[in-house]
């Protein structure tokens, strides 16, 4: 052996004496002739495993380099990959004949590429098969150049894995064609929730390989998974192979349709007719023909084929040729070389009588040599061996998870499986350690029929085995064993029929937790789903409240860092078993000192879907309404059409006629026929009354249709299809030809929609080539032509697909959506006249606009509709309840429905005005909050310039004040909370006397708002999305006083401490205070020529204080309408604060000035130049000693003043600083900023102390959901609270995050806390109000 590959085993040696198992290594060994007989006894004869693999070394340091090398090969075999790393870097050089590895002929880098992509090794016996691999290699040369498919088709137990593994065991193969790699994946018969685990694992596989350093958010659905194995495998991994094993169905192969180059096994062989690209196909043979099935029983006797018995022949012919069978009766005959005769007649005897037969596959067989083996076990071992029953087909477990069925020791059980493995009763996956060991499907069948009287008794073992073992704890979840049991528990208890057990662990909100960060929430949404009719049994309600929470959290599940699932509990409605569970355990962890919050003023979270149904048993594709409204056509994976009535649910249509999956189906414009097309190229048109077929186009699509849609009009109907062909991709019909009108050429790839303008003059057409083109009906010709992906930055990951467009009401603007965002045109022009973008995290599956309103409804990926006025560039609302994939929504021809489909098997019908009303109608966030003995009362402007007042502990709304005629951009109550003030854009302050205002509505309030606190109340003030101005009491948020619709926008409200009134800063530069609750108007206020931006009361209530975007500040003694004016900014004041002796106020602009006035003779005492941008936040520390100004300069400054001199300048800041707060003990200073980053210095030496931050950007791509934008210190300055696009609590000490808190919206403006720092008040952008109070610790007797 070389000196320095010898070097290198005596450095590791420590290292692999802890690791190897000598007894897997010993095998290859054998078989490469490096070891002998003799040294393998000595090797076995060692007592433990560590002294065994001591002497497997010691063995290893006398012989040479074919010794060194057959050890690494075995290393990389077994799975020892990073142990066989450390010996990589000092094999012994090799010639190119050299460099094939004694273990079956294969270089050392392949064996290494095979390891890293999970390609299972050669079975223990294997015979080549030359002539058959020689025609798959060939056909995988075809996808050198070209993405596309080889499928290996053949029946059950023909060897069809064997032979695709064996296929990429080719050093030139690889190197020429896929030097990216070969990546396998065991697909088998899976639903959706089990393909989306499948992708999932090949994602973060993919992934590891790359070793990106950002650890990217698990897909959290199959079209999300499908998406990001497109970019990994075209962008990272262009040239590697795919290769899925054992494919059933051809919804599975359409999620990896994602042009890359893939090898699949399966029993169909049309199956790849269902994606695009290239096809190959490879037949297996139904059997081994005698001369290989006589060399696999020869090498298990260990002798020639030509000295075999006769009745080796007779067995080979009673086998069919099955390698299967084949391989079981030569295990068997390798302990009992003398009994070929009995095997023979064991073979004949055909005793067993199988309920179900395979029309591919005789069984027979394979039950006789099954059976053989079996009976050559000891009785302790077939009793273990049953057990196996329970398995789930294409599943691989870990010994572990066998150890807690069997009650065994780990060592135990692994002697047992290498038992089963041994006599091909089992088969073992080396790929990974723990090694991973697995059934064929044939011989599964086996077990469940031989057993099946006693399946439910042997699922109920491992339950009771699983809670034996997992009473103290439940298991951990990053390990393997972990995993099986949080994937397949839930199926153990209900194959049981143990009702009440499931019900117990799927009604416990740890269960979920759990479940959720280990595997995600689409797996555990679709147990409730699948076991839904268990559950109801036990509580049906129950079971509906998990399911909401898990409908309305799944997106938040799926993020990284996992959320704190109890907080999220705390926002379930009060009457909800989730709640309570959660509060159960945050006063029990608040006992622990953690922190959690509870949104006392939260409202139902009842869905407002006016009807739900459920047409199919599975994944709803489409659905539509018929042109008068009247019905609903629905299809998907089931193979069938239904339609129903709008009004009522009820079935008036089915039609099963179908092949394939049906993808698509459109009414035509008079209503009397129906169009559908599916997966399996077919255009049928259907007599809607009847249910009888009268067309089928022929087929003139190469690939799946993917969209059909009629004309609009009666005048001239045709149907427009498209598809994924590359060039001949959309098509439009007549009615009255058999083949098709139209072809329009212009798209490079396939089209995923297709839609005609409301005059039916153009075709809309949504393409993967990432481009959304209009062509002319009558011509075919292309008109115009938008390249989407163009609007993508370049460093955006993944090629863009346009999922679809809709034409606005007039036809004037085209709408294209294409990953997280939509895009608005002008048809004319082609101008960008608007973009929508949801999270990052999430993507637009559909959108429709309203066929005469200026609305848009938006499917996302999170399980989620929301409706947008496209127009406004606003969110209306947000309909949620479904609880898996949203693939569709359409309005009604009227657009007072809006309809949407799930992968959850439904369709819900949403009334437009009512989702739009209870959204839309929202608070803004310019609002006040009044704290006081009483309690919370909360006012705020509406979008109608109304005014609104709550009342918090009776969680009703008490008044709302008319009179505005504009937008109310600002309220605030007079200091005692009898007075409430209003200021709308109509030139007017109201001011509103509290007590006397009633009425009631619900609307939603805007981002501007202010908040009073007072010993035992809380009052809140705000603008609405109607313009109102309203004022909310107590925590429950009734309302005291809503105002009328302002004529004028409301854009800032504040409350006065004193006296029961508030104030309205106005678009158009007016102010008013009003009366609380009355809503009196006390002051009108004129002088400032635009939009009003801050304004504020005095302490004594007697001064009101007003900033205005004309750059100047006035000072109003607002009973009199007295002012004085303070010119000297140059651009928009947004903000000022007083100083501590309220004598004095300081002001800053977007001039990047700070200016010192005096309140009473409007003096400029000071005039500084801070900074190089605008100037976007500032404080005053609470001693009034220093004070600070953020920019968007990204940096912060800190001067002192009494000498208004630069104290620090802090620098680090990656974006615009917006906001700043100083510690209540004056040490510290907090600034947030864009990038949603929050920095702790020190008020002493001006240094950094800690950066509070998200380990990786969310959703938002923020750290924080967007701009931090407010903070908040405690009286103790130990915590600091933050808002941006959520809420979130910092340690101040350790800079870390102890609670969020995720509102329904984003974008939250600032937050008001009360004095004991146990209140939070915000608004988010939807209008949303949040009273948040600290859960208090449970306290025991």
């Amino acid at each position: 052996m070389e000196e320095r590959a010898r070097s290198c085993l005596l450095r590791s040696r420590m290292t692999l004496e802890e690791d190897i198992k000598a007894s897997y290594l010993i095998d290859h060994m054998i078989s490469d002739g490096v070891l002998t007989g003799d040294e393998e006894d000595r090797i076995r004869s060692k007592p433990t495993r560590k002294e065994k693999a001591a002497a497997l070394l010691e063995v290893l340091l006398c012989k040479d380099n074919r010794a060194y090398i057959s050890f690494y090969n075995a290393l990389i075999r077994e799975s020892y990959g990073d142990l066989a790393t450390l010996l990589h870097g000092d094999l012994p050089q090799l010639s190119p004949e050299g460099d094939k590895s004694y273990t079956n002929g294969i270089s050392s880098s392949v064996q290494m590429i095979l390891s890293e992509g999970g390609v299972p090794q050669r079975p223990m016996v294997f015979v080549n098969r030359p002539s058959l691999l020689s025609q798959l290699r060939e056909k995988l040369r075809h996808l050198q150049k070209a993405p596309g498919w080889v499928t290996v088709h053949g029946m059950a137990g023909s060897g069809k894995s064997v032979i695709a593994a064996e296929a990429v065991r080719d050093r030139v193969l690889i190197n020429e064609c896929f030097p990216d790699g070969v990546h396998w994946l065991s697909i088998g018969q899976c639903d959706k929730a089990d393909l989306l685990v499948r992708m999932q694992s090949l994602c973060f596989r993919l992934e590891q390989s790359q070793s990106s350093e950002t650890s990217l958010r698990t897909p959290g659905s199959v079209e999300e998974a499908k998406e990001r194995l497109r970019f990994l495998m075209l962008r990272r991994l262009p040239r590697s192979l795919l290769i899925l094993d054992d494919v059933w169905d051809s919804f599975t192969l359409r999620a990896f349709d994602i042009q890359c180059r893939v090898l699949l096994t399966t029993r169909i062989s049309t199956l790849t007719d269902a994606v695009s690209g290239h096809r190959f196909k490879v037949s297996v043979e139904s059997g081994l023909d005698e001369e290989k099935a006589l060399e696999i029983l020869a090498l298990y006797v260990n002798g020639k084929a030509q000295t075999l018995p006769e009745q080796a022949r007779c067995i080979v012919e009673e086998c069919k040729g099955s390698p299967l069978v084949v391989s079981l009766i030569g295990a068997l005959l390798r302990d009992f070389p003398d009994r070929w005769g009995y095997y023979l007649e064991q073979l004949k005897k055909k005793k067993f009588q199988r309920i179900r037969k395979s029309s591919s596959y005789d069984y027979e067989a394979l039950d006789q040599a099954m059976d053989a083996s079996l009976q050559v076990l000891e009785e302790e071992h077939r009793e273990l061996y049953k057990d196996l029953s329970v398995l789930e087909k294409d599943v691989k477990v870990p010994a572990k998870v066998l150890s807690v069925v069997w009650g065994l020791e780990l060592e135990e059980v692994e002697d047992v499986l290498q038992e089963f493995v041994n006599k091909s009763l089992m088969f073992r996956d080396c790929n990974q350690r723990p090694y991973l060991y697995f059934l064929h499907d044939l011989q599964l069948d086996f077990l469940t029929e031989q057993n099946r009287n006693q399946l439910a008794e042997l699922h109920a073992k491992v339950v009771c085995q699983y809670q034996k073992a997992y009473q103290k704890m439940p298991p951990l979840s990053g390990d393997v064993e972990g995993l099986y049991w949080y994937r397949f528990l839930a199926h153990h208890m209900a194959r049981a029929g143990m009702s009440k057990e499931l019900s117990f662990l799927m009604f416990s909100l740890d269960w979920v937790k759990n479940k959720a960060q280990v595997m995600g929430s689409a797996h555990l949404i679709n147990d409730y789903a699948e076991y839904g009719d268990i559950l109801d049994k036990e509580n049906n309600e129950v079971r509906q409240q998990f399911q909401e929470f898990l409908s309305l959290n799944g997106h938040q599940l799926e993020q990284r860092p996992f959320p704190d699932v109890v907080q999220l509990a705390l926002a379930q409605p009060h009457s909800s078993e989730v709640y309570r569970q959660g509060l159960m355990q945050a006063r029990e962890r608040a006992s622990r000192g953690q922190l959690y919050l509870d949104w006392v003023n939260k409202s139902s979270l009842e869905s407002m879907s006016r009807l739900v149904l459920h047409p199919n048993q599975n994944s709803v594709h489409f659905a539509c309404f018929s042109r008068d409204g009247s019905k609903i056509a629905s299809c998907g994976a089931s193979k069938t059409l239904r339609v129903f009535k709008s009004t009522s649910g009820e079935k008036i249509q089915e039609i099963q006629d179908f092949d394939d999956e049906v993808l698509c189906c459109a009414f035509s414009p008079d209503d009397r026929q129906i169009a559908t097309c599916s997966s399996d190229r077919k255009v049928k048109i259907w007599n809607l009354e009847k249910g009888t077929l009268v067309r089928v186009f022929n087929v003139e699509h190469d690939e799946q249709i993917n969209h059909c849609q009629f004309t609009n009009k009666n005048r001239r109907i045709l149907l427009a299809t498209c598809s994924n062909d590359k060039f001949t991709n959309t098509k439009v019909w007549n009615m009255n030809k058999q083949t098709s009108q139209n072809t329009m050429f212009g798209h490079m790839d396939g089209v995923n929609h297709c839609c005609f303008s409301p005059d039916d003059a153009y075709l809309a057409t949504s393409s993967n080539d990432g481009t959304l083109k209009l062509f002319e009906v009558t011509s075919a010709n292309e008109w115009k032509s938008i390249d989407i992906t163009s609007l993508f930055p370049e460093s955006d990951e993944g090629s863009v697909c346009v999922k679809c467009s809709t034409w606005s009401a007039d036809g004037q603007r085209i709408i294209g959506a294409a990953k997280n965002t939509v895009f608005v045109f002008d048809v004319a022009t082609l101008d960008l006249v608007l973009e929508i973008r949801a999270s990052r995290l999430s993507t637009v599956q559909y959108c429709h606009a309203c066929p005469n309103s200026q609305l848009l409804a938006l499917a996302l990926s999170h399980y989620t509709v929301e409706l947008w006025d496209f127009e406004a560039n606003k969110k209306m609302a947000e309909c949620s309840g479904h609880l898996s994939w949203v693939p569709c929504v359409q309005f009604s021809p009227d657009g007072s429905l809006l309809l949407s489909a799930s992968d959850d098997h439904m369709i819900r019908l949403w009334e437009t005005e009512r989702v739009h009303t209870s959204s839309a109608v929202a608070l803004k966030r310019d609002f006040d909050v009044l704290f006081s003995q009483e309690g919370i009362t909360v006012v705020a402007a509406d979008s109608r310039n109304c005014l609104q007042l709550w009342d918090f502990e009776a969680n009703k709304k008490m008044a709302e004040c008319s009179g505005h005629l504009s937008w109310v951009p600002c309220v605030q109550f007079s200091p005692d909370g009898s007075l409430l003030l209003s200021a709308s854009d109509d030139h007017m302050i109201r001011l509103w006397e509290t007590e006397r205002v009633y009425t009631s509505s619900a609307v939603a309030l805007k981002r501007d708002f202010d908040v009073l606190f007072s010993q035992e109340d809380i009052t809140v003030v705000a603008a609405d999305s109607r313009n109102c101005l309203q004022v909310c009491s107590g925590p429950e948020g009734k309302v005291l006083l809503e105002t009328a619709r302002q004529e004028q926008r409301i854009r800032c409200v504040c409350i006065c401490k004193q006296t029961s009134t508030v104030a309205l800063g106005m678009e158009d530069g007016s102010v008013r205070v009003l009366e609380v609750p009355s809503g009196n108007v006390l002051a009108t206020l004129q002088g400032h020529t635009k939009t009003v931006h801050h304004c504020l009361f005095t302490d004594d209530g007697q001064t009101l204080i007003t900033a205005s975007e004309d750059s100047t500040i006035r000072v109003w003694r607002w009973r009199t309408g007295q002012y004085l004016e303070l010119k000297g900014h140059k651009e928009q004041v947004r903000r000022f604060q007083l100083l501590n002796s309220s004598s004095a106020l300081l002001s800053w602009s977007f001039d990047g000035t700070v200016k010192v006035w005096d309140l009473k003779s409007g003096e400029k005492l000071q005039d500084l130049q801070c900074h190089q941008g605008a100037v976007l936040s500032g404080d005053v520390s609470p001693d009034g000693l220093l004070f600070s100004t953020t920019s968007a300069d990204k940096t912060v400054k800190v001067w002192s003043c009494s000498s208004w001199k630069m104290v620090f300048f802090l620098e680090g800041h990656k974006a615009c600083v917006r906001s700043c707060r100083f510690s209540g003990d004056n040490k510290r200073l907090a600034t947030g900023d864009d990038n949603g980053e929050i920095r702790l210095w020190n008020m002493l030496n001006g240094k950094l102390l800690k950066i509070c931050s998200r380990e990786s950007k969310d959703s938002m791509d923020s750290f924080h959901g967007g701009w931090v934008t407010d903070l908040h210190f405690s009286p103790d300055s130990k915590v600091l609270v933050s808002t941006g696009g959520y809420i979130k609590w910092w340690s101040v000490d350790k800079g870390e995050a102890l609670q969020t808190f995720y509102t329904t919206g984003n974008n939250l403006k600032r937050i008001c806390v009360s004095p004991d720092f146990k209140t939070f008040i915000t608004i988010d952008n939807i209008g949303i109000l949040y009273v948040l109070k600290q859960v208090e610790r449970r306290w025991t007797v």
